[in-house]
């Protein structure tokens, strides 16, 4: 069994590569605003599926092998190289640029194979498996840019699959996963991808005249921001790195890790760049009505990350789900408001979200007479 090396906190290169990896987030949101289709959004699907089990490698990696000597930052800096290049050709990963897409994902895939190597046995063990099955993952997506419909598409769905299942294929005490470091990593790239989504909302902004729909747009805009971290990180975020913390097993442990902070985290992502997409509709259109394809995207993004938050909060056996499920019903339920005017569904879910918060951090406040959770929150993490 490998022991991972030492770390409290995230390091600032981590969160340097966190940022690059946000780049390709902000990509895929602008790919589906420009064409906003059921087959833009099936791309998105398998790239984000792609890309994310790859970050999430990345993940894994460094909370067992601290990026502290020269030879492992440079190695990490070129797996940085190849998501930036990936993100960049993202717009045409399906098209004129897949080959180039195609080709970063297999630096990405091999650079996170040789930086595995330098971890503890097990770790190194664990690689003797995943490692063939994600570069043939790799090679897959790159022969994708290669072939014709339908081999084309065929081939990047069989990429995620056999992915997943090298998951499976290997002991997963092999991996001894440090709870709290592994926790705060993908805290860190959920709150900088809804950062990134706010920066991706206000750039649609540019030139446009700042009347009293484009600012109520805007603030609407950042309060359904506010309320996506809320959900996430007014106290569950320490929560959850302390259920997981309480694992003992190393491998129910690992699987855990695998399960909640992995698959569960992929519609919370999804959803960000769905929401950031409904959100963008509505900008210099706040009092005219919306397609049924943009009001769909508004409440179809809030209420897949409310959906991946449920998940994942079930899966550690959280309190939190219902309400979340029920938030994301009734948001998907004001949809047709956007088809009468896109400020008042924009408006309907911010109102969906403040009330549930409220009505989810209410027994909180009784119980402790008159704190709230999100102080609970920040007396955890401190």
């Amino acid at each position: 069994m490998s022991a991972p090396t030492p770390a409290v906190r995230v390091s600032t290169l981590e969160l340097f590569f966190d940022l690059v990896f946000v780049f390709t987030i902000t990509q895929l949101s602008e790919t589906l605003a420009e064409d906003l289709s059921l087959g833009t959004l099936g791309n998105v699907l398998l790239i984000l599926a792609v890309v994310w089990w790859m970050y999430s490698g990345y993940a894994w990696l460094t909370n067992a092998v601290a990026p502290n000597s020269t030879t492992r930052r440079t190695l990490l800096l070129t797996g940085m190289a190849g998501f930036l290049v990936m993100a960049l050709a993202v717009p045409e990963a399906f098209g004129e640029y897949g080959w180039l897409f195609g080709v970063s994902y297999l630096v990405v895939n091999v650079v996170h194979s040789a930086l595995f190597r330098t971890a503890g046995p097990g770790a190194v063990d664990a690689m003797k498996i995943l490692t063939p099955l994600n570069i043939l993952a790799a090679l897959l997506v790159l022969g994708g840019s290669l072939v014709d419909e339908p081999w084309r598409h065929l081939l990047w769905v069989l990429a995620p699959i056999l992915q997943i299942a090298g998951g499976y294929l290997h002991r997963a005490e092999m991996h001894n996963i440090a709870a709290g470091h592994f926790a705060e990593r993908h805290g860190l790239v959920v709150i900088i991808a809804i950062g990134e989504s706010i920066l991706s909302i206000g750039a649609g902004f540019h030139g446009m005249h700042l009347g009293g729909g484009a600012i109520l747009t805007a603030v609407l805009a950042l309060t359904v921001a506010y309320y996506l971290w809320w959900f996430y990180f007014s106290g569950d975020d320490a929560r959850a790195a302390h259920a997981l913390a309480a694992i003992t097993e190393p491998a129910r442990r690992a699987r855990m890790a695998l399960s909640a902070w992995g698959y569960a985290h992929y519609p919370i992502l999804l959803g960000i760049v769905v929401t950031a997409v409904g959100i963008k509709t509505t900008v210099g259109h706040a009092f005219e009505a919306l397609h049924w394809a943009q009001a769909v995207a508004l409440s179809g993004g809030v209420a897949i990350y409310l959906l991946g938050h449920a998940a994942f909060l079930a899966l550690l056996r959280l309190r939190g789900v219902y309400h979340r499920l029920a938030a994301a019903a009734i948001v998907l339920a004001v949809i047709p408001l956007g088809h009468l005017r896109a400020i008042a569904q924009l408006a309907a879910v911010v109102v969906i979200l403040v009330a549930t918060a409220i009505i989810e951090d209410l027994p909180e406040v009784r119980r402790s007479g008159g704190t709230s959770i999100s102080d609970f929150g920040r007396t955890a993490h401190e």
